[in-house]
């Protein structure tokens, strides 16, 4: 018997994703690295202040400008092509910063806006690049549990299609009383690890993947996400009920033939 089901192709796309995910995190921690190292510029003596919302950032030359250029060409190299890969259109640099960071970051670091690169900002900077890789991280993680699932769902949907599989090559008719019998018990059985199945689906996909109190993922959203250009929502559920109503169907007909053997 042939069952088209989404689980292996939801496997996929989940794999894709954590691939691309654990890229991402490699990459914020190549752009932190190179940011820790950057030296910051000489503290003014008197010279005017412009505050933004990352801090109280000193005004300077071309010297300190060029630090910030540094950190925006880092970013460049490193985050922004794992943050505009599904991004439609063009997108600029400062714009990636202000869409992974803050308006306050992206300000600070513009050419325009002549902020020295000053301790304050490089923690600024960092801190937030810090708490978007932590971000990142559980996204990691949801997505290895997601992977997980899908695998032993894989696992208990390939055992009940290759059982119908092999039963559906000897006829019904071909079998005795006891036989058809044991054969109403096992479809009994797989829809009951159906049910299992949809059972815990159900919970993973209304819990969450936490990392501390701060950072979390509800696996819905990561779901709802994930499949979001699939022919079904939930492609494990879908799955799961389309075979248990194959199972149905199938004891069905093993019961009218149980009643004519009566």
């Amino acid at each position: 018997m042939a069952l088209e089901t989404h689980v292996h192709q939801a496997r996929t796309r989940a794999q894709a994703e954590w691939e691309a995910v654990d890229a991402k995190v490699d990459a914020y921690d190549a752009f932190i690295g190179r940011v820790t190292n950057l030296p910051t510029a000489p503290a003014p003596s008197a010279t005017p202040r412009a505050t933004a919302a990352a801090g109280t950032l000193a005004r300077g030359g071309s010297a300190t400008d060029d630090r910030c250029r540094r950190v925006r060409k880092a970013f460049a190299e490193t985050v922004r092509p794992h943050s505009i890969d599904d991004v439609d259109g063009p997108e600029s640099v400062l714009e990636t910063v202000q869409s992974e960071f803050s308006d306050s970051v992206a300000a600070a670091l513009a050419p325009t806006t002549e902020t020295s690169f000053t301790p304050e900002l490089k923690r600024v900077v960092v801190s937030v690049a810090s708490t978007r890789r932590t971000e990142t991280k559980v996204l990691r993680r949801a997505l290895a549990r997601e992977d997980d699932r899908l695998e032993r769902a894989g696992e208990t949907v390939d055992g009940v299609v290759e059982w119908i599989t092999r039963a559906n090559e000897t006829p019904l008719s071909d079998l005795g009383f006891a036989a058809l019998r044991r054969r109403h018990e096992s479809l009994a059985q797989h829809r009951e690890r159906c049910e299992q199945l949809a059972r815990r689906r159900q919970e993973f996909v209304r819990g969450t993947t936490n990392e501390g109190v701060d950072a979390g993922i509800r696996h819905q959203r990561l779901v709802s996400y994930l499949y979001e250009d699939f022919p079904v929502a939930f492609p494990v559920l879908a799955t799961v009920a389309r075979l248990d109503t194959v199972c149905a169907t199938c004891q069905r007909a093993v019961r009218q033939h149980l009643v004519r053997r009566v």
